[in-house]
């Protein structure tokens, strides 16, 4: 009896094993995961009519590999303040990752976000005007892209409505749409939320409640106007 006990314990002992070492793997993306894309779902792939640049990418992809260009670098999570705005070393924070993802594709919050506060000052909560840290205040994005950008669905159900390169606002967090998307079609997130975050493209937003806003910088909205 007591060597069938002993036998039991080893065995769930290494099933238990088997399997944080199997979801080790496919979390760190050491076991690769399969990606779906928007083909998978038939959903049609937004293309902007707009090519802010002129780089012959229009904005909406032209967002989503800039994105991918900035955290290719690999930035290590520390807030600072710059005196160039932009972080001018290896670090940043997750209002980076989109301010860099507009700016290559030709929208430099830095200059657009200063200029819509100086006119609107009613809009934000913003005690002393600094352009070089307003830009990269969550609630501050969230008020700049509800008057400049397109509105779109927070429903992560509607899969559809949701394209690589949109902008996802969340309480006290802020990313962008990933063209990957999980096997229930919805998309990953590329984002930057800790110093303890292993990946800057994950599936996460399904274990988000918070999301406040969602947004595209479409041919429609303010910003992409001439």
């Amino acid at each position: 009896m007591k060597r069938k006990k002993i036998r039991l314990k080893r065995l769930v002992g290494v099933v238990l094993f088997v399997i944080i070492i199997g979801y080790g793997l496919v979390t760190f993306n050491i076991i690769p995961k399969r990606y779906y894309s928007n083909a998978d779902f038939n959903i049609e792939t937004y293309i902007s009519e707009n090519d802010k640049d002129q780089d012959g990418l229009d904005d909406q992809k032209d967002i989503l590999q800039s994105v991918r260009e900035y955290i290719a670098t690999k930035p290590q999570y520390k807030s600072k303040y710059y005196g160039t705005g932009y972080p001018d070393d290896v670090y940043g924070v997750c209002t980076d990752v989109v301010a860099y993802g507009l700016l290559g594709a030709g929208y430099d919050l830095r200059i657009l976000l200063d200029e819509h506060v100086k006119a609107n000052r009613d809009l934000y909560n913003i005690e002393i005007v600094d352009k070089n840290i307003d830009f990269r205040r969550v609630v501050n994005l969230r008020v700049f892209f509800e008057h400049n950008a397109q509105s779109l669905t927070t429903d992560i159900q509607k899969i559809d409505e949701w394209q690589g390169g949109d902008i996802v606002v969340f309480r006290g967090h802020i990313g962008i749409v990933s063209d990957r998307r999980n096997k229930k079609g919805i998309p990953y997130m590329i984002h930057h939320g800790s110093p303890y975050q292993f990946s800057y493209e994950e599936d996460v937003l399904e274990n988000y409640d918070d999301i406040i806003g969602h947004y595209r910088i479409s041919s429609t909205s303010k910003l992409a106007q001439p």
